[in-house]
């Protein structure tokens, strides 16, 4: 039986596997066999999944998982053009996916499927959901003969379904590529066992009350993964906190809003750079990123830039996307120019429009959705960059934060 107490591993670091297929064929049912709840709802009514339902769970061996059951892509309701567009997009934060076949029935929907996980690179496996007992045609079967498949009925014996899951999890070992499994701890590269991290974390308004956000959160679990050791302090107890130590930290990591505040307190050979960058490197590619930078020297005032926040939150009166970077922005220019925000999984559909993305870390959302994103951006040949590398270049910092990086490449 598994484990499906809900864990506190972000989202952002479960592997993401999405479940695809025409309506009616069962994904509702099949993430519900998988999960041992009633995740989504499950009727013989066409389209009873509306919109893409995600769960999250514990798959021994393969670890933090979230599973997404979407809604048909053969779907003919009133609302089928939306719901097929969530869909789709959900092919862009699938790590792996499993596509749901009724026994002898190939569409064209199936193939479309096939052919979109293929062009994206994402690796798959059917799952023919045989509930009726049929034997399998030679014709049906040639369609994903060079793929693997699993041919279940979904039934409740625990046997059945130790024996079934079993099948899947080796199945989807088998495809998954070792870089998704392993993912690259936040800490790769720039800090090692037994070394020195001052962590600096302001109080702002952006911070929720009697807790720290997530990026800040994620870094101190990586720093103790990796068996640093690790202080926090405020940016106005800094000074204090560095006076104290015996020995200079091995470097120092603080929020992109005190970048400024932190260089003017810190040694010039201690290294240095910020949450945002950190995320940036790890989730993104980084030269990409970097060189996004370049753009903002370009800009006039009748262009556009999309802050790009890839999830919806509450905003605050000094939030870091929708208020500084746009002040630090146009003070940098030297005059006004339009910003637009925004929010959640989705770009909006005239990117074209944008001469500069400003994206934030990305700590919501995986690796695999942060870089469909940079692709989508240089497909519409659009520069994209990071809130952190940003608010250090109009600082004049920016050599500063990138060296812990740019030494290793």
């Amino acid at each position: 039986m598994e484990n499906i107490i809900e864990l506190n591993t972000p989202k952002s670091l479960r592997l993401h596997i999405g479940f695809f297929g025409r309506t009616n064929v069962g994904k509702s049912t099949l993430v519900n066999y998988i999960s041992g709840q009633e995740t989504s709802i499950v009727s013989s009514v066409a389209g009873t999944t509306t919109d893409s339902v995600y769960k999250s769970m514990e798959l021994s061996p393969l670890g933090p998982v979230t599973l997404i059951d979407t809604a048909g892509i053969d779907d003919s309701s009133n609302l089928s053009k939306e719901r097929i567009s969530r869909t789709t997009r959900v092919f862009n934060l699938t790590d792996v996916a499993i596509i749901v076949l009724e026994a002898n029935v190939w569409t064209d929907f199936e193939q479309k499927i096939t052919e979109q996980l293929n062009t994206k690179k994402t690796p798959f496996l059917f799952v023919i959901n045989n509930y009726k007992e049929e034997s399998l045609s030679a014709n049906f079967l040639k369609h994903f003969s060079q793929y693997k498949f699993i041919e279940t009925q979904l039934l409740q014996e625990k046997t059945h379904r130790e024996k079934f899951l079993s099948d899947l999890k080796q199945n989807l070992l088998s495809i998954i590529p070792e870089d998704v499994l392993n993912l690259q701890p936040l800490t790769q590269n720039i800090i090692k066992q037994f070394q020195t991290v001052v962590l600096v974390v302001p109080l702002d308004l952006g911070a929720p009350k009697g807790r720290l956000i997530l990026p800040q959160v994620q870094m101190i679990r990586a720093c103790l993964d990796t068996n640093a050791i690790v202080i926090i302090t405020k940016e106005t107890e800094l000074k204090q906190t560095l006076e104290r130590l015996k020995d200079k930290p091995d470097i120092v990591i603080c929020d992109s809003q005190v970048v400024k505040t932190v260089l003017n307190i810190i040694p010039k050979d201690i290294l240095f750079t910020t949450f945002s960058i950190i995320f940036s490197a790890n989730k993104s590619d980084f030269k990409t990123m970097l060189e996004g930078i370049k753009a903002i020297k370009n800009l006039k005032p009748e262009n556009k830039i999309l802050i790009a926040e890839a999830c919806s939150h509450h905003a605050s009166k000094d939030d870091i996307g929708r208020v500084k970077i746009p002040k630090l922005l146009s003070k940098y220019l030297g005059f006004e120019i339009k910003f637009d925000v925004s929010s959640g999984i989705d770009y909006p559909v005239n990117l074209e429009q944008y001469s500069l993305i400003i994206h934030c870390g990305g700590c919501m959302i995986n690796k695999k959705q942060m870089i469909s994103r940079l692709n989508f951006a240089a497909e519409k040949n659009i520069p994209i960059t990071n809130y952190g590398m940003v608010i250090s270049f109009v600082n004049n910092t920016l050599d500063r934060v990138t060296e812990p990086f740019i030494q290793k490449n």
